[in-house]
């Protein structure tokens, strides 16, 4: 079990710094620390040390699996409470278990982007292959022992997605109907299953909301033993959970206290160059800092790469031209990075444009959400008002909740914009 501290730990990690400096002064050492902090086999190495609600969680975890009464595991948290990094952990320590050896285990993802990335950190940890990671349709192949699902708020079911063909033939090879969705799939194929879940993350219709999340966990008609656990202490975010807990208030319309914080940076633009200068400025001093948004405008350089998809104040700039690994993209930098494209990742600074999908009305002291101003066809149709609300909202939560250091926000909708201006610190 890792170590969370050791006596004098501050000291050491600076003299570790200096020493790792000259060994790049010598051209011993290509990577400086900043560039290593940075990358995602870093981020999500399962020899990073936890802390200890994450440790309790993995011990009392293990002792579940271990003990083979209990088929199914929940494990709940925040964006930025550890939900991977657990994951991989766990992972990692079935794979090395002599206890374990010889039991199909798997790592599912359900995004095809995050999937990729983890692909490459699992290559890059001895003991692990790529082979494990997969996507839900690999899981209807063949049986599993135990299955590890990150993401799983990101699950799908048939409605309203973009690949309804390759769904098909999954449910079928599995003897289901269009009603079940890719959660049904992973409870089929597994003995055990650990799913990482946190239902304000689900982004659209085709999603699995906590309803229907519970519902299937808790199927009267088959018999599964449940065990929950929640991650609750924030470990991506600099200012913690107050922070997390101020954005929720923020986006539900029920902000009452302005935000201050000495360890993150919340701040509020009205210009939207100084907005861009300033983002550019951040990825010089720190590294990982993207402009991202709500799909608040079409997609329009998906089949022409000469056109700009967003323009604001005169300034204009496209879609992100890829969603695997995007973040880490050359140009990245130069462009705008939707929901699809960052969900799961971090970043130092995230630079965050609310579009006019979500507005403010002051009359009634309500966020409100204009659905003609939303462009992600598969995430409106079939929803209601109060359903695309919540997806809309729930779009911001997690862009708002990517920033390590700082979240930098341009808000279209001049009321929203005066409604938040109340509340955090404007950039003049």
């Amino acid at each position: 079990m890792v170590v969370v501290m050791y006596y004098e730990k501050e000291k050491y990690d600076k003299k570790f710094e200096l020493l790792w400096r000259k060994l790049q002064k010598e051209k011993l050492v290509k990577h400086s620390l900043e560039e290593i902090k940075n990358s995602d086999l870093f981020k999500y190495s399962p020899y990073k040390e936890l802390n200890d609600n994450q440790r309790k969680a993995v011990e009392d975890i293990l002792a579940q699996i271990e003990s083979g009464k209990v088929n199914r595991v929940v494990v709940n948290g925040m964006p930025g409470s550890g939900k991977t990094i657990v994951a991989v952990y766990l992972m990692k320590y079935l794979a090395d278990s002599e206890e374990f050896a010889g039991k199909k285990i798997g790592f599912v993802v359900p995004q095809t982007s995050l999937r990729k990335t983890m692909k490459f950190i699992f290559r890059s940890i001895y003991g692990l292959t790529p082979s494990q990671v997969l996507s839900p349709s690999d899981i209807t192949k063949k049986k599993y022992d135990i299955l590890l699902v990150d993401e799983a708020h990101r699950l799908h079911q048939y409605k309203n997605i973009s690949y309804r063909g390759a769904f098909k033939k999954s449910y079928e090879r599995l003897g289901m109907t269009t009603d079940a969705d890719e959660l049904d799939w992973i409870l089929e194929q597994s003995k055990c299953a650990v799913l990482f879940y946190d239902y304000n993350q689900v982004v659209g219709p085709s999603g699995i909301d906590y309803e229907r999340f519970e519902e299937k966990m808790r199927n009267p008609y088959k018999k599964h033993t449940i065990s929950y656990f929640t991650l609750a202490t924030q470990m991506r975010v600099q200012g913690g959970n107050d922070y997390i807990a101020f954005i929720k208030e923020l986006l539900a319309g029920a902000a009452d206290r302005k935000y201050h914080s000495k360890k993150y940076d919340l701040k509020l633009y009205s210009d939207f160059s100084k907005f861009e200068k300033d983002m550019y400025a951040k990825e010089e001093e720190t590294g990982l800092s993207r402009m991202v948004a709500g799909y608040a405008w079409p997609w329009i350089s998906k089949n022409d790469r000469s056109k700009k998809d967003i323009e604001i104040q005169g300034v204009k700039r496209m879609w992100n031209h890829c969603t695997e690994g995007w973040v880490h993209t050359g140009e990245a930098i130069d462009e705008v990075g939707c929901i699809h494209s960052i969900q799961g990742y971090d970043l130092n600074c995230a630079f965050v444009i609310l579009g006019n999908d979500i507005g403010y009305d002051k009359t009634t002291g309500q966020i409100i959400i204009r659905p003609e101003c939303y462009f992600d066809k598969n995430g409106k149709i079939t929803a209601s008002y109060e359903e695309l609300k919540e997806y809309i909202t729930n779009v911001y939560y997690v862009l708002m909740t990517r920033g390590i250091k700082g979240t930098y926000l341009y808000v279209c909708d001049d009321e929203l914009r005066e409604y938040f201006g109340k509340y955090i610190e404007e950039e003049n």
